[in-house]
């Protein structure tokens, strides 16, 4: 196994414990497991970039890794009726929609790989999150609102840009 994989594996066991901390009430403890889940997603891929330490197990795990990060905070903040129902609905859906993409692509040979597109979501996405999970007060509502909005709309964008980029894909089908 190699360093990259072992990191995204810690990313994958810090989740549970954010959810935790944060089912506590304990948000700065969270927010702070959550950063540094966060910062694993930037550190993996470096490693295995800069070490050739790209493997098929890691491949699977990074995207599955950080999209479980993602929709434990949304659920958490969802629970709280900080995060609407229907926005973590509109990132599920994407989810689902780009993975089963892939997985068509994938039966005729086509390999797609992540773009700007989707990276600039996560980590938007990853940002605005850690501003909600640090910024509960009822006082910063207009953070939520922003962070919300950010999402979704980087998200729809990312969704559509992935099936404009590959419409060949579902074309042969």
């Amino acid at each position: 196994m190699t360093t990259a994989t072992k990191i995204t594996l810690l990313r994958v066991l810090m989740i549970p414990v954010f959810i935790v901390l944060y089912a506590l009430g304990l948000n700065w403890w969270a927010l702070g497991v959550f950063i540094a889940a966060s910062l694993t997603d930037t550190l993996d891929g470096y490693i295995a970039r800069r070490y050739n330490q790209t493997s098929d197990m890691g491949k699977f795990l990074d995207p599955l890794a950080d999209k479980i990060l993602v929709l434990a905070a949304m659920v958490m903040l969802c629970e709280e009726g900080r995060f609407p129902s229907w926005a973590v609905i509109i990132v599920l859906a994407r989810e689902f929609a780009v993975s089963g993409l892939r997985m068509v692509a994938s039966g005729q040979g086509t390999v797609i790989a992540a773009d700007w597109s989707g990276k600039v979501k996560t980590l938007v996405t990853m940002i605005a999150l850690g501003f909600m999970i640090g910024l509960s007060n009822p006082s910063y509502a207009i953070v939520d609102l922003v962070a919300m909005v950010l999402i979704v709309v980087l998200t729809v964008y990312s969704g559509v840009a992935y099936f404009c980029r590959n419409r060949k894909v579902l074309s042969k089908t």
